[in-house]
Parts: structure tokens; sequence; C-alpha cells
């Protein structure tokens, strides 16, 4: 484990509290959730004693932005998201021991707390500096309240906190070209007091708790960010906001004014613990304040500054907190080829999810898992998608398990058949089986998950190779001894894989230890069953015993179908189209022109007489029209929209009276009046009127 730690008497582990502005998607769960997940629950097999925590971040601006924008109030917004979240966390088999909100009482009291005791401590910079200010909606703004271009890479959409191109952290003050979220206006400058952490006066404990002490064991990632923030000098950082939604500042002279949602939020760590011992009769404070507690946050490589350095200054101003022992944030994951947005709405929602794949929550999280942005940004594709399912979880780990269930009812009425010689073939897949508690443990204790899934699924490789070779369905037509014994060794494969696959395949691990008769967590004193634990793979020469009666054989994984996928893509498809329809700029207004310029154009009612496209160009198509004064020829540039034969008979609006033109040889005498939709397809602009004759002008 930990070089600092080698023994935790206990662990707290926390991952980063979500906004409620909106629901879970993929990104924050390959880049947070689901590896959290697996580091509690192998833990917890381990049999150790775990606090894991998280809680929906109700506060900051993102909240009260979201709430103007939908016309409702904060307290809606965070009540709506917060029960989205929490539910798709539930159906979803995140372990949290606890989920809390900071809109909580004990949450606002543990977070004024906190303040006061730095406050009192006389830890705080009191200062009175020049603020943004948007004089048409008389407030102070906030940092997301700004936006404008960073200055450290030119991106000209950062918002005042951080550039979420370049991942720099900014104060709203260094943008360059600032503007109003709220009213699009230019701010001015504008003074007010706020309340300080003095990061600088920490430069040294930081060197030597993180760029000496954690040089080693902290991912590079993260190390490297740290260091650079370490080596280009810290400043004084804001712990308070002119706001009205978030906790009040608890001191004189702070009316009007809250607790910063960098400064609270982190804070929610503490409190959801407390909640959960209250609830289960802990005593809170040996998972914060013990020097053998082990402490280890997870979150996303946004937040890397705030959790290795603002939060460890705070619990180190504090005094009695002690610190992360290590913080394995991971990168972006990017879908399809584009950035996670969750404003375009290009993403994929948890919620969505659950209700279109029911109950195939574990392909999903092992999707994630093998594809991990752990070292750097990846991309979720439901290609890869479809590919693990079909090619890893279906033909491999489910094909082993289906064949040793199906094999054992059909030879031995479904009882554990007792084992005759091992041959050497035999007790080195044993021995091999054992190893890899071990193999499978140590990645997960460097933090590598998609090493740790990508062993697993060699775990249930070493068994589909060795069905494979010994051959079973045939052995038991001369030598059903020996096929006994094929089967009880393929059985403690299959034992350790319920044991094994626990962390990353939750679900499937709960069915798989019931068809096998393995004591689930929840299952205790039924003398039928057999109870394992994460060790016992190594340790015990036999998982499943002798004569124990297993169930019936049920698939553990589907198929998942090509229209699935096609679904998907089009859903997204559909999505990119209405994002480009948003983003496309109308054409300002042309020059004002008087009537008699208008009067001069002569506009008729026209029908296709004739259609084809003009050889050697993709974009012209000749015409016949029947103007109702004459048939004529048109050039027009809609073979890309259009087939001849769609648009032959079809009456159309023509600018007869203009100027006759030469397109590639041929001359054209007037234009058809055309716009696009949407999508950027060409739609005539035509009469819907039945009984419009060719040649009716339009006036």
């Amino acid at each position: 484990m930990s070089e600092h730690l080698p023994k935790p008497a206990r662990y707290t582990i926390t991952a980063a509290l979500p906004y409620t502005n909106g629901p879970i998607h993929i990104g924050h769960l390959a880049g947070v959730y689901v590896p959290a997940d697996i580091y509690a629950r192998y833990l917890r097999l381990n049999g150790n004693d775990v606090a894991f925590v998280c809680g929906s971040d109700e506060h900051g601006v993102a909240i009260p932005m979201k709430a103007k924008k939908e016309g409702v109030t904060p307290q809606e917004i965070i009540d709506k998201y917060h029960g989205i979240i929490k539910k798709s966390f539930a159906d979803f088999g995140i372990s949290f021991d606890n989920y809390s909100r900071t809109s909580a009482q004990i949450h606002h009291e543990t977070a004024s707390d906190f303040f006061k005791t730095l406050y009192e401590q006389g830890d705080f910079l009191e200062e009175v500096t020049a603020q943004l200010y948007d004089e048409e909606a008389q407030q102070f703004l906030a940092d997301r309240f700004v936006i404008g271009t960073c200055p450290k890479c030119g991106y000209e959409e950062a918002y005042g906190d951080q550039c979420e191109n370049c991942g720099s952290s900014l104060n709203a003050t260094d943008l360059i070209n600032p503007k109003s979220t709220i009213s699009g206006a230019v701010p001015t400058l504008k003074e007010t007091k706020h309340w300080f952490l003095p990061l600088d006066q920490y430069e040294d404990f930081l060197k030597e708790w993180i760029i000496i002490g954690h040089k080693n064991d902290w991912k590079p990632n993260v190390y490297g960010q740290c260091k650079s923030w370490i080596d280009d000098g810290l400043k004084p950082r804001a712990v308070t906001r002119d706001l009205d939604w978030g906790i009040p500042v608890p001191v004189k002279g702070g009316e009007g004014k809250v607790l910063y949602v960098w400064f609270d939020a982190p804070i929610g760590y503490i409190s959801s613990t407390k909640e959960w011992a209250a609830r289960t009769g802990k005593d809170w404070e040996l998972y914060w304040k013990s020097k053998d507690t082990k402490l280890v946050h997870f979150i996303g490589k946004d937040n890397i500054v705030f959790h290795c350095i603002i939060f460890p200054c705070m619990l180190k101003a504090h005094k009695d907190y002690i610190l992360p022992e290590n913080v394995p944030a991971n990168e972006f994951l990017n879908l399809e080829g584009n950035k996670l947005s969750t404003s375009k709405n290009w993403a994929v929602w948890l919620h969505e999810y659950l209700a279109e794949f029911p109950d195939m929550q574990d392909v999903l999280r092992y999707t994630l898992t093998a594809n991990a942005p752990e070292t750097k940004d990846n991309d979720f594709t439901w290609k890869d998608f479809q590919a693990r399912n079909n090619n890893e979880l279906v033909a491999i780990f489910g094909n082993f398990i289906n064949r040793v269930v199906v094999l054992t009812n059909k030879y031995f009425d479904g009882v554990v058949p007792g084992p005759n010689q091992f041959t050497q073939v035999d007790k080195n897949t044993l021995e091999t089986l054992k190893s890899y508690p071990g193999i499978i443990s140590d990645s997960i204790e460097r933090y590598r998950f998609r090493e740790a899934s990508q062993e697993l699924m060699n775990l249930a490789r070493l068994g589909n190779k060795y069905l494979a070779d010994e051959e079973p369905w045939k052995v038991i037509k001369e030598d059903k001894e020996r096929v006994q014994t094929i089967m009880f060794v393929a059985l403690q494969i299959a034992a350790a894989l319920a044991v094994l696959g626990e962390p990353f395949l939750p679900f499937t691990s709960t069915k798989l230890k019931r068809i096998l008769s393995i004591v689930e967590n929840t299952s205790v004193g039924n003398s039928d069953l057999v109870e394992l634990s994460w060790p016992d793979v190594s340790k015990k020469e036999v998982l499943l015993p002798k004569g124990l009666q297993i169930g019936e054989p049920e698939l553990l994984f589907r198929k998942v179908e090509d229209d699935e996928i096609q679904a998907q893509l089009s859903k997204l498809e559909a999505t990119k189209k209405v994002n480009e329809s948003e983003n496309k700029t109308v054409m300002p207004q042309k020059e004002t022109i008087n009537f008699e310029d208008f009067s001069k154009m002569d506009l008729r009612v026209g029908t296709i007489l004739e259609a084809e496209k003009m050889p050697k160009t993709k974009k012209l198509m000749v015409l016949k029209v029947d103007t109702g004064i004459d048939t004529r020829t048109i050039v027009s540039g809609i073979a890309e929209s259009f087939s001849p034969e769609e648009i032959i008979g079809r009456q159309v609006t023509v600018l007869v009276n203009l100027e006759p033109r030469a397109l590639r040889g041929v001359e054209s005498e007037g234009m058809i009046l055309m716009t696009e939709n949407k999508e950027g397809k060409l739609i005539f602009l035509n009469p819907s009127e039945e009984g419009v004759a060719n040649g009716e002008p339009i006036n």
C-alpha cells in the first residue's frame, strides 16, 4: 500500500461532489466515481474499515445561473438534480457509505465552524479589493458570471475562475475583455471586502509534503500540475464571495457575503462523514483526525489544484486534520471524438443509459474502466462499448461461467464433484489462480484500475483455455473420474471470478455468487452457502467444496446488437445537428432599399418541366421552367439537395427579369428562390395554395 502509511487502521475515501446543475454523465463516472467505487469495494472485500463519502455540491454560481435560465428558484434546481443524481448513483451501484448534500444543516454548521476556527486563529487576510461589478444588474460578479479571453492561452470563452481550454486557474480580474454573463455588459471595478487564505505562506509546507514527500507515489499528471503551481509561486486566495446563494460568512462584516464554493465544498466530505457516523454510531473524528487513517481523494484533473493545494492548506491551517495520502486524479473522457459538453447535450447521461440498457450497469462500468483516462484523455465510442461487451464480457467471462455451470448441472446434477488425481496442468492452473488476488491488488493499490480490470479478464481467459485444452465434453465418454477433477478445477476459477470481480462487476458478482452458492455481503447465517473473502482466493486450498449444490445456469451478459448502437449514434447525430443549427449565425439585414428598387423585381410562379444534372459539376442542375410568359432555361445550384426526378412538375418562385448569365456554357435566364432548413438542406419557396397559375406575379 502507501509507503507513508503501510498499515492503515481505516480508510476515508472521498469522491468529488457533483454540481447539482445537471445529471451525471459518463465523463463523471470514468473520471471519479467508478474508480473510487472499485477502490472502496476492494478494500471492504479485504476486511478494511472504510468510510466512502460524497454528496451534492449545491452552492456556487452555477446553481443560480441554471435557475435563472430555467425560470425557477435555486432551491428547485438543487432538489431536482440532487434527486436525479442520488438515484442514478444508487441504481448504478456506486456503494457510498453516505451521500449527503451541502444544503444540509450539518454541512452549514461544519463549514461555518471551520471558517470561524481559521478566522479566530488569525489565518485569514482581510482585504478591500477591486472586484468586477455589473452596473446594469447592480451586483458584484462572481467567477462564473464573468467570461472573457484567457490571458494564458487566448481562449475567448474562459470563465472568471478557470479556463476550460487550458485548465489554468484564474481570477476574474485576470480576464482580457471581460463581460458579464448576466447582462452582457462590460463590468467595472468596485471595491469590496473579502477574506483571503494566504497560500503563499504555505509554500514551504507544500514543497516538503508534495514535491519531496509524494514524488514517487502520486500520479505524474497530479504531481506535475502541483509542482507547476508551486514553482510559479502561490498567491492569497479569496474564501468569500459577494453572493446571496451559499453559506453566509459567519463573522461580523460578512453580511451579504457567502463562503466561496471551493472553500465550502471540500468541507462537505467532513460533514458527510459526520452524517454517516451519527447514523451508524461511529466516531467521525477517527476518519479525519487519526494519524493511522488513510485519506484518498478521487477527482477529475480540473479539481487537482483545489484538492492538492487549497484544501490541504485549509486542513493544515486548522491543525486538527490529516492530509490526503493520495489524490489519483484522472484525465478527461471524450465522446465519439469530441469533448463532453453538458451545455451542448454532448454526453451519455447515466439516468438515460440505465433506462435504455436495463440491468446492464456492469457493461458500462467495465467499458469505462477498461478505457479509463488514467494517464491521458481517452475517447468513449459506442462501437467500443459494443465490442467490450460482445468480445470480452460475453465471449470470455460469460462464456466460461456458462460452460462451467451448464456442464456441472449436466454431468453432476449441479453438485460440485470431488477431485481425483491432479495432473500437472491442474496443479499449475490452481497455482496460477492463487496468484491473481495479488496481481489485481497490486494494480488497484497503485490506482491502475484499467490494468486491474484486464487482469480479471485474464483470469477468465485462464478458465476458458483450461476447459478448451481439457475438453471435458469429450473425456466424459470414457473417463468420468477425470471430468470430476476438470470440473472441480473449473469451478474454483469460477468462484475466484465471483469474488475478484465484485469491485469491477458488482451486479454480475451478486448473480454469480447466487449461482455458485457463495455468501453475498448481505447474506449471513446460511449453512448451505460458502463464505469467501478476497484473501481466501489465494490462501484457501478449496473455494467451492465437494458436495456443494450450485444453481441452474443463467446468462450473465447478453449481446449488444447493431441496431442498439445505431440508435445511440443517431441520437448523438441529432444532438450535433441541433447544436449546429443553434450555433448557425443568421445573415444580417442587407442595406435598406426603397419601394422602387423592390418593384423592379419581377417574381412569377413557374413550374419545372425538365431537370438534369450538369455534367462535371456537383451542384448545378439545368432546368426547363414554364414561367407563364415562356419556357426558359435556368441553371440552379440545387443538385446536392434534390434529384432531377423529384422536382419535375414542382411549382416554384422565379425571378424572371434577372439579367441572363452563362454558367458552364449554358445561358441561365432567371433564378429560383430557395432557403435552407436547420439541417442545411435547400427548401423551395413556392406557393402552397392550389390553383395558382404559372405566370402569376408575386408582389
